[in-house]
């Protein structure tokens, strides 16, 4: 992989160079962060094997109108686009795997769509969310298809241990009419744990295409959205190590959106269920009795095409976690999911069962840590697929540590590739027919790292290989049934490299991450669409008493997208481009406080979909109180 070197490179580099060279003073307080998502059960965040990261309660909070794909992409590794909004469809590409290809839970709880394999991002409220994990490269092993990528797990407020209760509410106004509001209250005593969270939001928005798109889908009117959303949990502890409990999630967003002039909207809701008993069974083993329940459910009104689309699914799992010796721990996961589509569209097949079993290892041994899965999912009408994940950490010294992983993953076929009723030939093109005889798509992932921690900083550099094979294309002309149709044609390499930094300076904080990343589709040699080789991030933020003030940069180097009002469909490009974006806060008291985000401070044009708008200048201010 070969990289050229340019002055944001070298800017960058100056910033993590710069990083290193400032001596702490005053050691921030430490806090001992919990990571669920890296091995399925709980670890310190310093103990955790692996590209990971933690997006906490207070990251969440600076982030204003922002939605939750536009949170992540904030995040190394991560890119997304969008077709002209928070309110359109949104992918997510994490280490530029096809946003399909990462696997995203609510609570634990499996949301990607069954027909698209992508999730609805829009109908998440950042408001409700207590904090994110994302854990990056080919997690199959521990979670089945559809994590080729990496795992993105988003977790609702919740009770948390004894507490009094207590309450909260968000009220904010900022550019394009956004409104937002939010209210919740929490708390935990007598055994018992509860929370309870609403959201509402109300923004008139911005057109969501230009000319670019096209006659059949431009439309200059502002494109605007309604979002509602309730999450709930509640728990009950009988004893020690015996608890029950359940959480709840139901967003809702009706949102805007172009497909020619015309009043158009999607209804998209998204629903995500989790009953969980955990019972200490002896001193060590440790078992989870898990059921999940996610539905989403999708209402396109095109004024003489509306339509419906929506899917369901159910899993059942039981999670064994047994230490017979100290600082090693030996996983045995049972489960099934049963997948259900629904909706107008009469798919030849509607439903499909996995039967899973898998295993998860992790020692650690002074200065040596290790962790290791495997699984198997049994497919209805695949048979059975098996992938593994090694991974090894050394720590050199107490601040320094360096690691070695290399890990397999999958994606089963979405239901829309494999059963969707055919299509015939019209003006958009010829008959497509469904192939239900698709393979799995698979990969390869290899990675190495090194990290650098004490109280003031931290350093990190992760290189990285994901090799796919099997990929499906969509839509590819068979002559043999003279028709088009879904094969798996298309291989693709993506390496990478990722750099990361945190330095605090008294009451100054500061940060930097860079991406370097080469996305190549094999059979052509192009870089693959909507992903950029190189995404550069810097922060600072600075304490002054009650006052909070931030500033951030983001650049992103081209990308290529197609352009579909051509036949084939051309590529074109999308031109790079650096964003600023400042933050302030101030705490008028332990209970009330107020926050200001401007986005795009300079009123940056630019796309990350051809023929799609982004949002220009935007600013959001968001009062807070406390109880």
């Amino acid at each position: 992989m070969y990289f050229t070197p340019k002055r944001q490179i070298l800017a960058v580099l100056s910033c993590f160079v710069a990083a290193t060279a400032h001596a702490q003073t005053t050691p921030p307080p430490q806090l001992d962060n919990i990571v669920v998502t890296a091995s399925r059960s709980l670890q310190l965040e310093k103990d955790v094997i692996g590209d990971v990261t933690l997006i906490n309660k207070a990251d969440l909070e600076k982030e204003g109108q922002n939605s939750v794909a536009e949170i992540l992409a904030k995040q190394p590794g991560i890119q997304i686009s969008n077709n002209g909004g928070p309110q359109t469809a949104t992918s997510v590409f994490l280490r530029g795997a096809p946003s399909q290809h990462t696997q995203v839970l609510v609570d634990g709880v499996r949301i990607n769509s069954l027909t698209t394999g992508v999730s609805n991002w829009n109908a998440i409220d950042p408001a409700l969310i207590e904090r994110i994990e994302i854990v990056r490269g080919a997690s199959s092993s521990l979670y089945g298809s559809g994590a080729i990528g990496g795992v993105i797990n988003i977790i609702t407020k919740k009770g948390g241990e004894d507490r009094p209760l207590s309450a909260w509410t968000n009220i904010g106004y900022g550019s394009y009419d956004t409104f937002k509001s939010s209210v919740g209250f929490s708390g935990a005593q007598n055994g018992w744990d509860y929370a309870l969270s609403s959201s509402m939001a109300d923004s008139s928005g911005f057109s969501a295409t230009n000319e670019m798109a096209g006659p059949y889908t431009y439309d200059p009117d502002a494109d605007g959205y309604s979002q509602h959303a309730l999450s709930g949990s509640l728990g009950y502890r009988w004893a020690a190590g015996q608890h029950i409990g359940l959480t709840a999630y139901n967003g809702y967003i009706s949102g805007d959106f172009d497909a020619g002039p015309g009043p158009i909207r999607t209804l998209t809701r998204q629903q995500a269920y989790n009953l969980t008993s955990t019972n200490n069974l002896t001193d060590y083993w440790q078992s989870i009795l898990r059921f999940g329940f996610s539905k989403e459910a999708i209402d396109n009104r095109i004024p003489g095409f509306d339509s419906t689309a929506g899917s369901l699914q159910r899993s059942y799992t039981w999670q064994n976690n047994f230490e017979f010796l100290e600082h090693q721990q030996l996983s045995l996961i049972l489960e099934r999911l049963e997948e259900r589509v629904e909706g107008e569209s009469n798919y030849l097949a509607n439903r499909r069962d996995t039967n899973s079993a898998g295993l998860v290892y992790r020692g650690d041994f002074d200065a040596h840590h290790l962790q290791a899965s495997v699984r198997n999912d049994n497919i209805t009408s695949y048979g059975n697929e098996t992938t593994g994940s090694l991974a090894y950490n050394f720590d050199l010294t107490d601040n320094w540590r360096i690691g070695l992983a290399g890990s397999t993953g999958f994606q089963a076929p979405t239901f829309a590739y494999l059963y969707a009723p055919d299509t015939p030939a019209s003006f958009w093109g010829p008959r497509y027919q469904n192939n239900p005889n698709l393979k799995p798509e698979k990969s390869r992932n290899i990675e190495a790292s090194i990290q650098y921690n004490t109280d003031t900083t931290r350093l990190g550099l992760v290189v990285y290989q994901n090799k796919i094979k099997d990929l499906i294309v969509g839509s590819v002309f068979d002559p043999l049934i003279s028709a088009n149709t879904a094969q798996n044609i298309n291989r693709a390499t993506i390496r990478g490299i990722t750099l990361t930094a945190e330095q605090v300076v008294g009451n100054t904080t500061l940060r930097a991450s860079a991406d370097f990343m080469n996305p190549v589709d094999d059979e052509t040699g192009d870089q693959l669409i909507q992903r950029a080789k190189r995404v550069f991030h810097l922060s600072a933020e600075h304490r002054l008493n009650a006052l909070r003030l931030g500033a951030e940069y983001q650049f992103t180097s081209k990308r290529y997208d197609n352009d579909f009002n051509t036949f084939p469909a051309e590529r074109v490009t999308l031109g790079g481009y650096g964003l600023v974006n400042l933050t302030a806060a101030y705490d008028f008291s332990k209970n009330a406080s107020v926050h200001i985000r401007w986005n795009n401070l300079l009123d940056k044009n630019y796309a990350n979909v051809y023929g799609y708008n982004t949002a220009g200048s935007n600013v959001f201010v968001n009062l807070s109180l406390r109880m």
